[in-house]
């Protein structure tokens, strides 16, 4: 049985439509409709199959499970120069923003300081998904014990006119603000940050349950 052949067996018509809202910018014909759960299974049993290495070369994939599956399969690889190097190969062929944002491959937690030079490099680049995938990584990775105020910087400095990398430019001060919140006003109080994204940063903080009532009410103060 093919990977096409497996997708369509637990594919959901209904779901099909929802994800062709949530992900407008890739064409309807390439969304299938599997859930995440079944999708995880899938690239569990591909991650233990002797075709995992032929499917990860076989890109550009037609379907956007596909890519999904490809980064679940990616996120699974333990050691981590393989892991990197097999991020690196698929990073330019990320198209939408669930494919950027639901993979967190695990040799990346246990070698923080390995994956940094890449994560800057990601970052710097002009590829909109590849950048919003450094800036989770970082998000992820370096906002607890690993955190350097620099960080911040980095990400501030990123521009953009794209949709879904200032996004990703707002969660990622949203959650710094939760986390690190000395750190990161001043960014607010200084308005260092892209107009758009500091109301839209200021309002996901607010919406947080990690950010205090005491600082929700003075980041009000900073919306406008």
């Amino acid at each position: 049985m093919t990977l096409y052949d497996r997708l369509m067996e637990v594919k959901d018509d209904t779901y099909r439509e929802f994800q062709i809202k949530l992900v407008p910018n890739i064409p309807p014909e390439t969304i299938l409709g599997v859930r995440t759960p079944e999708m995880r299974k899938i690239a569990k049993e591909v991650s233990e199959s002797p075709e995992r290495d032929a499917f990860l070369r076989d890109v550009p994939h037609r379907y956007y499970e596909e890519n999904l599956i490809h980064f679940f399969v990616v996120s699974m690889i333990k050691d981590f120069d393989a892991c990197v190097e097999a991020v690196e190969s698929f990073l330019p062929y990320v198209d939408c923003w669930p494919v950027s944002d639901q993979a967190t491959p695990k040799a990346f937690a246990k070698n923080r300081q390995k994956v940094l030079p890449y994560i800057k490099k990601w970052i710097a680049s002009e590829h909109v998904y590849t950048a919003r995938f450094g800036i989770r990584m970082l998000m992820n990775e370096f906002l607890g014990d690993d955190f350097k105020e620099e960080y911040l910087e980095l990400v501030a400095d990123k521009r953009g006119k794209d949709y879904y990398l200032k996004m990703m430019v707002a969660w990622y001060f949203a959650t710094a603000l939760a986390k690190r919140y000395d750190e990161t006003v001043p960014y607010f109080e200084k308005r260092r940050l892209d107009e758009w994204v500091h109301k839209k940063a200021i309002q996901k903080a607010i919406e947080s349950y990690r950010v205090s009532d005491e600082h929700k009410d003075y980041l009000r103060s900073l919306r406008s």
